[in-house]
């Protein structure tokens, strides 16, 4: 007889294994979850990572009071080829020609994750691992336990990736193909014929043409993840992506599940800081001047050259907004005098923000954003606007969505309309201005108005993300039941 709702076997709540990605824009959303799964008592968590993050785990955890949660750290492999000595994290990573080996050798944490889930007691009801850890369906399988695939991008963005999959526009785009107009050539989805892409929206996430080839390679290796998990976890809602959830459970498989957006089970505090960051401190004074203030962050993976730094400077200069910028590298030149001549205006930070925190203040009206889907995700629930610059993965599909078919941002373009190429300081200032004080800007946070409550209904209980979440460990619960029943009678799923 398969378990009632919610219990899995004897045990009164189900054991979810949940193991992330190594890089923080894959383990926050995951460490997000967890908040959620034990705030409302669904599950209980034991979560896998390595030595070099389990400090950074531990701290979020701790700090939503999720001091319970067992944490098990996997020893990361030495001397892996060509990932750089003592790396244990993405951001770690000096060029994307070297994010395959990383996540290739995130595969020879196998042995050590089948035997710490094996030992477990209670028993693991369900495994939560990311996408990039294909090889956890291999464990899954011979332990009779179902395996769910975290997929950190949007519904929308997976789309595309199966519809470039399905008709491989790249044989009919080229590099460099314009149309009549002299813009970049298209090809229209024939699933959703309005909707156009360029070469480079399909090209982008194989990041560094030199690494084409092992993406290729990885992209087959998550694809067969995707069809043998017992289904997918987005963290999207039905009100942001309805059709793309909805093409994707009618048209695919596995099952995927929309439990976003989860940034809204984060705390209101996070660890990190000692005392009220100087940076919060003059946003207060910001928004008590009546003043409306940009923040501008461009993600944590790609390494963005000087030149190109310097031009965002140049351009938030000439814009005349006030603004907030977490840059990075920390150490970067942004050009002689520009802090000193911006200092009325703007406030340069170069160490760790809490992105979420600064999203929410009052003041803050606009967000000049790489477009990674977290970001977005913390800008649609905070109600603010966004100015999108899409640089490699999944990005260009998500300001895709955001600008043609939300309506919530502005696109930034670069020179010659390619992700590789500068954006000069001219479109940053446009692009700033058309967000901060033109009809682009007022009709998005319009649209965000509207987005923000759907999003704040779909976590809270009865909502669709809550329902589906449940439902999602309900069923999975079962799965799980009659897989361990299988695997005692010598029947294993491959």
């Amino acid at each position: 007889m398969a378990p009632d709702s919610l219990t899995c076997g004897n045990h009164a709540l189900p054991h979810v294994v949940i193991f992330p990605f190594v890089a923080k824009g894959h383990t926050i959303p995951i460490i997000q979850l967890v908040h959620h799964l034990r705030h409302h008592e669904i599950a209980t968590v034991t979560f896998f990572t390595t030595p070099g993050n389990a400090g950074f785990v531990r701290a979020r955890l701790s700090c939503a009071g999720d001091d319970d949660v067992a944490v098990v750290e996997l020893d990361f492999p030495a001397d892996v080829a060509g990932i750089p000595p003592g790396v244990e994290r993405a951001e770690g990573l000096t060029s994307m020609a070297s994010f395959v080996p990383f996540v290739d050798a995130m595969s020879l944490l196998l042995p050590q994750f089948e035997e710490s889930v094996a030992a477990m007691q209670p028993p693991a009801s369900i495994i939560v691992a990311d996408l990039f850890l294909y090889w956890t369906n291999e464990c899954a399988a011979r332990l009779g336990v179902p395996n769910v695939s975290f997929v950190g991008m949007s519904a929308f963005a997976h789309v595309m990736w199966k519809v470039s999959i399905r008709h491989d526009p790249c044989a009919v785009l080229r590099p460099g193909d314009v149309d009549k107009d002299g813009n970049p050539a298209t090809f229209a989805v024939p699933e959703f014929p309005h909707i156009k892409l360029t070469y480079e929206d399909f090209m982008a996430p194989f990041g560094d043409p030199s690494a084409v080839g092992p993406m290729m390679e990885l992209t087959g290796k998550l694809g067969k993840a995707i069809e043998e998990s017992h289904g997918l976890i987005i963290n999207t809602l039905h009100g942001l992506e309805a059709p793309y959830i909805e093409f994707l459970n009618e048209h695919a498989r596995p099952r995927a599940w929309p439990i976003g957006p989860l940034c809204l089970a984060q705390p209101a505090s996070e660890p990190g800081y000692a005392a009220w960051p100087s940076w919060m401190e003059w946003l207060d004074e910001k928004a008590a001047a009546g003043r409306s203030v940009l923040y501008v962050a461009l993600g944590t993976l790609l390494a963005i050259t000087e030149v190109q730094l310097k031009e965002v400077a140049d351009g938030l200069e000439r814009a005349e907004v006030d603004f907030i910028w977490a840059v990075r590298p920390k150490n970067i030149d942004l050009g002689p005098g520009f802090e000193d001549r911006t200092k009325e205006r703007g406030i340069v930070i170069r160490e760790w923000v809490n992105q979420l925190e600064i999203l929410r203040h009052t003041s803050v009206r606009g967000f000049l954003s790489h477009c990674g889907w977290n970001s977005v995700l913390e800008s649609v629930t905070a109600g603010v606007p966004l100015a999108v610059w899409p640089m490699n993965a999944d990005q260009p599909f998500n300001a895709k969505l955001l600008v043609d078919e939300l309506k919530i941002a502005a696109r930034v373009w670069t020179n010659d309309r390619t992700i590789r190429g500068l954006v000069p300081s001219m479109e940053i200032s446009k692009v700033v201005r058309e967000l901060m004080h033109g009809d682009v800007g007022a009709e998005a946070a319009k649209n965000l108005a509207e987005l923000s409550v759907h999003a704040k209904e779909a976590v809270e209980e009865g909502g669709s993300s809550w329902i589906a979440l449940k439902d999602m460990i309900s069923e999975l619960c079962a799965a799980s039941f009659n897989g361990k029943e299988e695997a005692s009678n010598g029947v294993a799923h491959v």
